[in-house]
């Protein structure tokens, strides 16, 4: 029985500047397909726009890549850097018969497509040289010698067999007259080069598939599978833009999305498995497959996404939280934690992370464990902190003095104090915020008083009930 050819899979964006949502969601795809089935995954840099491409825009990918957690396999490749290998496979074309030199100038061609629209025919340039071997001394491009008649069949694992009429292709371009290939002919002779088995890439790219297939078959090569996915929209169904917010992978990461939450969300964009929502990477490896794609457009929607950072904050492990928010601290420019701050937010984790949505609100409920005394009142905290309330902490600093410093003792201890003054322990646990937080919000005041301790209980609220004085 032969043995089943590896599954290779590849992203292949053009470096803009950053890494649209919508690549990063392709990748997502490419890099859970190979992953799950033991395969490679492969990155290839199209910087054949020479004019685009920068040393900066190809980190912006390799960086989006990295925070997703998305590895791939081997040194990334550059397109411009392979350019002598597209002029071969080109130039065998032409050798074959299944290419040709075509001499038309830009003006010629503009003359034929004016007077076809004048005429009502189409404008699908026609090249008088495609049977001609009488060939001036003059620039030429090389063109791909394109059925004329027939159809091709895209088989295509999502969109189901597409058929394009020959006579609606053009003998594409493949060298042009400065002898430079074009990115339709780059992209087959990586794709075959490199392995590729798969092609995983979003629909816009369909038609341009009908076209690379002819390469495929004027050079022999085996074709891969075809897997063109819809692309994302906004809430409001048009095509993402600016105007929806977010379309660059590093402003998820700058809001404090967590890098699984991210992967998860992506992979629910225009991919099912059943009703499940929310699953971890591991399960995603398991069950992705290109019959869970749909053919619509799938829609971005900010809600859900905080619903699912919401449950990987929640069933993340505190130590794996803490090293998150330090790349958060890293990735926006903040200053980092020191080792006794990491220390204390990873004892305070427990008591922060269940209805946290993002990294940020982690950081912003941590702020008890994480500020140094004297702490810095907000407005609401100072207005708690009246003269009746600085005298009830004052007492309680005295009882809390040898007290047994476990949640039952001192549930019983502040309870006991509420009482006494006839008070809700509601209308207890205000002063007792502010003084511990230095804040109205914050965690319960008994989970504060277990993370931090004793001693540095008893000197915030020593320090509380000294305001004013």
């Amino acid at each position: 029985m032969a043995q089943e050819a590896q599954i290779v899979t590849r992203i292949a964006p053009s470096p803009t500047g950053y890494m649209h949502i919508g690549t990063a969601r392709t990748a997502l795809f490419n890099w859970l397909y190979a992953r799950g089935r033991g395969g490679k995954f492969v990155l290839r840099i199209e910087d054949t726009d020479r004019a685009r491409s920068t040393p900066e825009a190809t980190q912006a990918i390799l960086d989006g890549m990295a925070w997703l957690g998305l590895d791939h396999d081997g040194e990334a490749v550059s397109q411009f850097a392979r350019a002598d290998r597209h002029r071969q496979v080109a130039e065998e074309m032409l050798a074959t018969g299944h290419a040709y030199k075509c001499f038309s100038t830009q003006d010629e061609i503009a003359a034929f497509r004016d007077a076809a629209r004048a005429e009502g025919r189409s404008t699908l340039f026609l090249s008088p040289w495609r049977e001609r071997d009488d060939h001036p001394d003059a620039p030429y491009v090389i063109r791909l010698k394109a059925p004329r008649d027939g159809q091709t069949i895209i088989a295509d694992q999502v969109q189901g067999d597409v058929t394009i009429q020959n006579a609606t292709l053009d003998d594409m371009i493949l060298l042009r007259s400065d002898g430079t290939p074009t990115y339709m002919h780059a992209v087959v002779v990586d794709d075959h080069d490199m392995g590729v088995t798969h092609v995983i890439r979003g629909d816009d790219h369909l038609n341009n598939a009908a076209r690379q297939i002819q390469i495929y078959r004027a050079m022999g090569w085996p074709e891969p599978v075809w897997a063109h996915i819809p692309l994302i929209h906004g809430e409001d169904g048009k095509k993402l833009s600016k105007r929806h917010g977010a379309t660059g992978v590093m402003e998820y990461a700058e809001m404090g999305i967590p890098a699984a939450a991210m992967r998860n969300y992506l992979a629910r964009l225009g991919w099912s498995h059943g009703d499940d929502e929310l699953f971890t990477d591991a399960q995603a490896l398991e069950w992705f497959d290109l019959s869970g794609i749909g053919k619509s457009p799938a829609r971005l929607d900010m809600k859900k996404l905080g619903n699912v950072a919401g449950w990987h904050i929640a069933n993340a492990e505190d130590a794996d939280l803490v090293a998150q928010i330090g790349q958060f601290l890293d990735i926006t420019g903040q200053p980092s934690l020191s080792q006794v701050q990491q220390d204390g937010l990873t004892r305070a984790m427990y008591c922060l992370k269940d209805r946290a949505r993002s990294l940020p609100e982690l950081l912003d409920k941590g702020r008890f464990v994480l500020d140094n005394r004297p702490l810095d009142y907000d407005e609401k905290a100072v207005s708690t902190l009246d003269p009746v309330s600085r005298g009830i902490l004052r007492e309680l600093t005295a009882q809390l003095q040898n007290a047994s410093w476990t949640r039952d003792t001192l549930e019983g201890v502040l309870n006991a104090a509420a009482v006494s003054h006839g008070l809700k322990f509601g209308k207890l646990a205000g002063p007792l915020r502010a003084a511990l937080s230095g804040r109205t919000v914050s965690p319960s005041v008994f989970d504060m008083m277990l993370v931090i301790g004793r001693e540095e209980t008893l000197a915030r609220l020593t320090e509380a009930a000294s305001l004013g004085d």
